[in-house]
Order: C-alpha cells, then structure tokens, then sequence
C-alpha cells in the first residue's frame, strides 16, 4: 500500500462521498488528515470514524479569512502541510439561457475561487518546508463538454487549465500540482436517493458498464498525493471507466 507516514493533508468537501472516501484512505495510509466542509455534523461523524489521525474543521472554501485562520491552526498542530486536495464543489445541470447570473457567481466562488484560495493558503509553507502535493478535483465535465452543464463545465475547465499553470510556476520549488476527473460516481452529487445505477452506467454507454465508487477515486488520489508520483505534475487523471477515451463505432470482438 502507497504510504503516506508523517505526511499531513487537508481535504476539502470531506464529509461525504469521494472527499470523504479520500480521508478515510489517506489516514489508512498514515497521514493525518483535517478534514473541511461546510456539513459539520456529517464531517464530525466521518472523523470520528476515522478515528486519532483525523480532525473535522468548518470551512468556507470561497472565504479567503477562513482559509487563512484553517492553514495557520494546522501547522501549529501538525508543523507543515504536505498535501492539499481540493475537492469541494457544486454542480449545475440548468439549461443555458436559465442561468442566473447569481447561480454563476456562486459556482465560480465555490469550484474555481476556493481552489485557487486553498492553493495561495497553503503555497507559502509547502515553499518554505520544500515542497508538497496538491490535488485538485476537476470532472469529466473539464475534458469535454456535456450540454445542459454550462456553467460547472467553464468551473471544472477552469480549474484544469489553473492548475496546469500552477504546476509549470512551482515546478522547482519542489511543488506538484495535478487534477483528477471523475466520471460516473457513486456519491450523493449525482446519486441523491442512493438507488440503483446501473441503468444510468447503460444510458451514459460507459465502455466499462457501471458507475465508479468514491474509493476508485480516492485511490488515484492517493497515488498523486505520494511519493509515488513524484515526477508528475500538471497532469490530468480520468478515473472514468473509459468514457472519456473515446467512442466505440460497432460491435466489439469478444476475447474472453
């Protein structure tokens, strides 16, 4: 197992679904994790899960005083931080000439803005301490459009293109920066009543035939955030089943 020993991290939209998946991996692995979300009692709960190696703590993403005051208590607590992923984000499915112009505003401060906050707040130490890994999770939805998505498309787009940038300005300070793409996910973003989803792997006509779980995410997660992946950065890892790979044109041979 990729060990992650003496390394902390800070993972945001941790109470439930693939950040709190990630958590949980993280500290099976050895880090400390603080946990962050807006769902306070849902994020205690996994902590407490958890158990010694995870603290829960509020955060508003889009505030850059609350960033602050979270990055000042952690390395007080744990000295340095050595991981960041920034996970936590909204997603939109209203059609294009219904969006709001508030609506906008509120997924660019969530998906984009709290990315780049969470990255300004903990670049200072992760130069100071001599380097770091940050994880940011962009979608699908940033490797090719999907219609009716406008508006979490442009945020998961922009949040790819940012952090390839980050990555080549802090390439030589010891700093890796790469984003992971979900696909199909099992998680209460796109799976609210927690009902069977087999029907829409089949819709979606996923090559590999069903829906990802939050643990296969976590797990690519895992392997950027170690010193597994230390020669990689501006990357971008489709955890997809294949559904970004291209399309299938006619009947497949059968190998098995």
């Amino acid at each position: 197992m990729i060990n992650l020993e003496g390394k902390t991290a800070i993972i945001t939209g941790a109470a439930r679904g693939q950040g709190a998946a990630t958590a949980v991996l993280f500290a099976k692995a050895g880090a400390r994790v603080f946990l962050t979300d807006v769902l306070v009692e849902l994020g205690e709960e996994v902590a407490v899960e958890i158990g010694e190696a995870a603290s829960f703590r509020k955060l508003d993403v889009t505030s850059q005083q609350n960033w602050a005051e979270l990055v000042r208590e952690v390395e007080q607590i744990a000295g340095k931080i050595d991981i960041l992923v920034n996970n936590a984000a909204l997603a939109d499915s209203t059609p294009f000439l219904d969006l709001a112009a508030e609506r906008i505003d509120q997924m660019t401060a969530v998906n984009l803005k709290g990315t780049i906050l969470g990255m300004q707040a903990v670049l200072p130490g992760m130069i100071k301490y001599g380097g770091g890994s940050i994880i940011n999770i962009s979608s699908v939805n940033g490797l090719r459009g999907t219609g009716g998505s406008a508006a979490y498309d442009a945020t998961k787009w922009a949040v790819r293109g940012m952090s390839k940038s980050v990555a080549l300005e802090f390439a030589d300070r010891g700093i890796r920066v790469n984003t992971v793409h979900p696909g199909a996910i099992d998680t209460p973003m796109l799976n609210p009543g927690g009902g069977d989803m087999s029907g829409l792997a089949k819709s979606f006509k996923i090559p590999m035939g069903r829906v990802g779980e939050s643990s296969e995410v976590a797990s690519a997660t895992l392997f950027l955030a170690s010193d597994a992946a230390s020669y990689i950065s501006g990357a971008e890892l489709a955890v997809d089943g294949a559904w970004t790979a291209g399309i299938v044109l006619g009947k497949i041979a059968d190998h098995r």
